[in-house]
């Protein structure tokens, strides 16, 4: 092996490696490491990789119920969807790559989370994105670049998913400037599978051939999820060599190529080489197993000339994969891939040494035993400390800034950008290829995909307020789960599982460590109280440049089940005439609210109260009655209250609306009290429903029809109302061009 380092200090600091982690890992060896061990350290002991600072948090998420049958740990959740067949899915994050290299870090996101499904055996059939930008409306250089950064992330996840054939159904995207230093892009594929055909990522059995699959090598991504376990500032564009490059097309023979090869009996386990490539795809596998790995770095298909095994170990080059074989299964499985023209070469074999051990050209160039690169990895229970700002805005309300008329407001507000339709964005992704789409982008709250297979849909939804979590890190935690879950919820579909991307800021903050902790909480109460376990998720800290650290952004995303994909539910009106009512009790909320934000110009107030038994109370009144047939639309009533949700129903159908609510201040009619939806249901079928509530608070608001939606004393036509929502967003975003 070569020789120790010199200049050690330097060595580790440009590793990202204190002095103690080098004791550490000296220790774990028992002499001096070499350069390529460090690359190892460095990588497998970066925030991104081993979560380091996330670790003790994490422990206590609800993770089981009958129908999960992988839950975190493996490369993404699987649950039972009923007639023999499962759902994969899980979301990651690409932030800190998305905003030095847009197209490809959005790209490589989504690539990297497409290869997460189908390594598990399944047949990627849906994506949704979780976008935040900052501020996007001024006439500086900052909007300026944030709007640059927003048609380059949509472009790059609209391109590869394009390629792949998968559609991208749905998401969401918020603007706030918390993001102006750190955007964060956040990525879900869901796939489809038997559920008694899911493959794992191990390197089980003495001697099984280690095979290396897909895309040659290059030094492209180098240092990446180290780059990703660091905060931002002036000089990180020099970061732009750490972003990969992805291939859309390479993917998608990839992706034919691993489903071919799972329908023979040649498979082991399977690994993605995501985030530290090769060095933690083995790592990973081998520590599943408790076994060790030989592999001959010479013996990896390279596409550059005189790479190092310290560039082979590190790089993070897409569309790999590395999988375990059967013994005598290797002819076959490289006749597979050769056919679909991708590389695959056998690069070593599972030992019982539990070491990972590299050979160069036939000298042992690096040798670390696994088990303590994950099992000795650094577990920090950093500081923490309540912030300081919650004491001053927590007794902020409406009633301290002057007052505004609804009819302003409701003007002003219909043309947020959290409010308008985003279809610039959506129409750039395909989603309707696989021809599955029942409810796509555009169409409000959850998207839906049938699944042909069982007759079933499967509905998703991705979201957070993150002002709700800025102000209260823990209740606005729980509060996206609930919000996510009530999302599909609506659609008619039973919330089974969630998976999620916590996004804060500066571990080393302790205002942020406290955020994150509290965050965690909220997220393990509410899918304890919801019966929606957490099967797999991602945490991506240092959302921080120069020293200012986004707003706690836990994206969550809810998966559930349709039994009836011929009885979807929609969100928007249906027919004129029909009746609308609002279910759920009805307060003056207002703390962290859209209205508080775009007409009081702050974010601050006492979270609207949260009821885990009021929200399961509506999301079964509305799946029940769903199923009898008794129901036109549904729609949750969120951000902008009551007035935003039926602007949105009643520009998306093109159909009015004439509504009276009662309310105890006029403002009312924007309160985000949670656990409330509008429900559209046909004059015929309102006793019906009227005998399910069941002590559920409901009021006859109103009709559906006209050409104007009135809403208490708010009044606006169809034609302003439709400009404001369907055109806003791309006046703004395209203002460069």
């Amino acid at each position: 092996m070569s020789q120790p380092l010199e200049n050690i200090e330097k060595v580790l600091a440009s590793h990202k490696l204190s002095s103690d982690d080098y004791a550490h890992i000296k220790k774990i060896l028992g002499r001096e490491p070499n350069l390529v061990e460090i690359g190892i350290f460095s990588a497998m002991w970066s925030e991104h990789c081993s979560y380091k600072s996330s670790k003790v948090h994490l422990n206590g998420f609800p993770t089981k119920a009958p129908w999960v049958i992988q839950g975190p740990g493996e490369n993404a959740g699987v649950i039972d969807i009923g007639g023999g067949y499962a759902a994969v899915f899980k979301m990651e994050s690409h932030n800190h790559p998305s905003f030095i290299e847009p197209y490809q870090g959005a790209a490589t996101g989504v690539g990297g989370i497409m290869r997460d499904v189908f390594t598990m055996g399944a047949r990627p059939i849906a994506n949704l994105n979780a976008l935040r930008f900052g501020n996007v409306l001024n006439d500086d250089k900052t909007s300026a670049h944030q709007r640059f950064l927003v048609r380059g992330v949509v472009s790059g996840i609209g391109g590869y998913g394009n390629c792949m054939g998968v559609p991208t159904i749905g998401g969401e995207t918020s603007f706030d400037e918390c993001y102006n230093g750190n955007i964060l892009v956040n990525a879900l594929t869901l796939g489809l599978a038997k559920s008694d055909e899911i493959f794992y990522g191990r390197a089980d059995g003495i001697g099984n051939p280690v095979i290396y699959v897909g895309a040659k090598t290059g030094r492209d991504g180098l240092g990446g999820a180290v780059m990703s376990s660091d905060s931002f500032t002036e000089e990180s564009k020099s970061l732009r060599p750490t972003v990969q490059v992805g291939d859309p097309f390479t993917e998608k023979l990839l992706l034919e190529a691993c489903l071919e090869l799972f329908k023979t009996d040649h498979v082991v386990g399977i690994q993605d080489m995501g985030a530290a490539g090769l060095t933690s795809s083995s790592f990973e596998m081998a520590g599943r197993s408790g076994s060790g790995m030989i592999m001959h770095l010479d013996k990896v298909p390279a596409r550059e000339e005189n790479m190092t095994p310290y560039d082979f170990m590190l790089s993070e080059s897409q569309e790999r994969m590395l999988l375990c074989a059967k013994k005598g299964s290797e002819a076959e499985i490289i006749k597979i891939f050769e056919k679909w023209d991708l590389d695959a070469a056998v690069i070593g074999e599972v030992t019982a040494t539990g070491n990972m051990e590299l050979f160069w050209h036939g000298e042992k160039c690096a040798e670390v035993p696994v088990n303590p690169v994950s099992e000795e990895a650094p577990v920090l229970n950093r500081p923490m400390s309540r912030p300081a700002y919650l004491d001053t805005i927590a007794n902020v309300t409406i009633n301290d800034f002057a007052k505004v008329s609804n009819q302003e407001a409701f003007e002003k507000l219909t043309k947020s950008m959290e409010v308008v339709d985003k279809s610039w964005i959506y129409t750039q992704y395909d989603s309707m290829v696989q021809t599955n789409t029942i409810k796509k982008g555009g169409m409000l709250d959850a998207s839906v995909i049938r699944v042909k297979e069982n007759g079933k849909a499967l509905a998703m939804s991705a979201d957070c307020n993150v002002r709700y979590c800025y102000i209260d890190p823990k209740g606005g935690a729980a509060a996206a789960v609930i919000e996510s879950g009530r999302n599909v919820a609506m659609s008619g579909a039973r919330p089974l599982a969630i998976t999620d991307c916590l996004n804060y800021g500066n571990p080393e903050n302790p205002e942020v460590m406290w955020q994150f902790g509290q965050g965690c909480l909220g997220i393990k109460e509410a899918c304890s109280a919801l019966t929606t376990p957490v099967i797999g998720g991602n945490v991506s800290l240092y959302n921080e440049t120069n020293g200012i650290s986004v707003f706690p952004t836990p994206s969550i995303a809810t998966v559930g089940v349709n039994d009836d994909a011929n009885k979807v539910l929609m969100s928007s009106f249906q027919d004129a005439g029909n009746t609308l009512y609002l279910v759920g009790e009805g307060k003056s909320e207002f703390g962290g609210s859209l209205y508080m934000k775009e007409i009081c110009g702050t974010v601050a107030g006492v979270l609207p109260e949260i009821n885990y038994d009021n929200e399961l109370a509506l999301w079964e009144l509305v799946i029940e009655a769903n199923k009898k047939g008794l129901l036109a639309c549904a729609k949750d009533a969120s951000s902008g209250g009551v007035a935003i949700a039926l602007a949105k129903m009643s520009a998306v159908s093109g159909l009015g609306c004439d509504v009276s609510m009662t309310v105890m201040d006029e403002r009312d009619i924007f309160s985000e009290s949670m656990s409330r939806a509008i429900i559209e249901v046909k004059p015929e079928n309102c006793a019906a429903f009227e005998a399910m509530l069941d002590g559920l608070a409901c009021e006859n608001i109103g009709t559906v029809g006209g050409n104007k939606i009135k809403i208490n004393d708010v009044v606006m036509s169809m034609e302003s109302l439709q400009d404001n929502y369907f055109n806003t967003f791309k006046r703004v975003i395209e203002r460069d061009i």
